[in-house]
């Protein structure tokens, strides 16, 4: 039943009326988006161009080595080896030496904190095998997310032999929106300073706007000459998490402010919405069914970002029959509720059986009969 609501708020599309928002100012990067971190689309500028996002490549690094922490194949304290091609790796970085080792979480610290190019190909290597491996992951997953404009080519978004990782200011922010589906990334997005190697090597976080945007806990910014200053910057606020990506800002203050413009302009013009199910939830009759009735459920209910002028408009409708036939299974779709602005659709949740209920047995009808005439003769 998650799974089906899960699907559905990723699906769901903000139908806003343009007119009622005001204009975004002026922006000076390349491309820009503005989402929610359910995957919604709030504000988008030329947000499928492809283009060079730097070390915000990064950020499906952190993505797919979080993905194996959470299945178990990877622990905080396993040990990670750095080979002789991690080492390799120019830019910023903590000067790996080839079969050094350093913790996961380390490795993990340095890639989310100090950008760490050759500790983002040690956990690739490690993960994978090789770096190769690993970036064929990348693109799957990028493909399965719904990224369009995204081919990886390695671990940090470096240039490669000529290749070039491609995404768009769109494709990052579905692909920070998975991020942040995993908790655990915002212990190290967030911090400021710290140290790995026994306290020996000190890293400083790269996103300066930790300290100057209320609310902000991540997630990666990038930069090299060719595709300018980029960033996917994460805030939350007021009950929202919203994500701004900017890409090819001429300078690194330009990108700041963008990026600030973005989330300003996404806090002052929208506000999350939960609504309100528990009319939706009483019990559903049953034909021929072992009981009566049905207990319905809807799984947990994320809030819906909407324009705050549609707030005041937005209504639910539930879509249930009088009554369904046994036998049913758990989880089974019965119905749905219908989120509306309007006339205007924001979201369809799903309504499933929260128990099974079987079919009444010829034996469980001859016994009701027969209690009932009994009832009868004794009144």
């Amino acid at each position: 039943m998650k799974k089906l609501l899960s699907l559905a708020l990723c699906a769901v599309l903000l139908h806003m009326n343009a007119a009622a928002l005001p204009a975004m100012g002026e922006l000076t990067a390349k491309s820009a988006a503005l989402y929610d971190a359910s995957g919604q689309m709030l504000y988008e500028m030329n947000a499928e161009e492809s283009l060079q996002p730097a070390s915000v490549t990064k950020i499906m690094t952190l993505l797919l080595a979080m993905e194996a922490l959470d299945r178990g194949e990877v622990q905080l304290d396993t040990m990670v080896t750095g080979s002789a091609h991690a080492a390799s790796m120019g830019g910023t970085q903590i000067w790996l030496k080839e079969g050094e080792q350093l913790p996961f979480d380390e490795m993990l610290k340095a890639i989310a904190v100090g950008s760490a190019n050759d500790c983002a190909v040690a956990v690739a290597e490690h993960l994978c095998g090789s770096e190769e491996a690993f970036v064929q992951k990348m693109n799957e997953r990028a493909k399965e997310l719904g990224c369009t404009s995204t081919t990886f080519v390695n671990a940090n978004g470096l240039d490669a032999d000529g290749q070039k990782t491609l995404t768009s200011a769109r494709d990052l922010a579905l692909i920070s929106a998975e991020l942040l589906r995993h908790p655990k990334i915002l212990d190290y997005t967030t911090i400021w300073m710290d140290t790995i190697r026994n306290g020996e090597f000190s890293l400083a976080n790269t996103n300066k706007m930790l300290r100057s945007y209320n609310g902000l806990v991540g997630l990666k910014t990038g930069y090299i000459s060719e595709a300018g200053f980029c960033i996917s910057a994460v805030a939350e606020r007021d009950g929202m998490t919203l994500i701004a990506t900017v890409m090819g800002a001429p300078t690194k203050e330009d990108r700041t402010a963008d990026a600030t413009a973005l989330l300003d302009y996404g806090f002052a013009n929208f506000a999350p919405y939960t609504p309100d199910l528990s009319a939706a939830l009483t019990p559903l009759r049953v034909r021929m069914g072992q009981k009566e009735t049905v207990t319905l459920e809807a799984g947990e209910i994320q809030p819906v970002v909407v324009a705050k002028e549609e707030a005041s408009n937005v209504t639910t409708e539930t879509h249930l029959p009088d009554a369904v036939d046994a036998p049913i299974e758990a989880g089974q779709e019965l119905g749905s509720v219908t989120v509306k602005s309007g006339d205007k659709t924001l979201l369809t949740i799903p309504l499933a059986a929260a128990e099974a209920v079987d079919r009444l047995r010829f034996g469980d009808v001859y016994q009701s009969f027969l209690r009932a005439a009994l009832m009868k003769q004794a009144g």
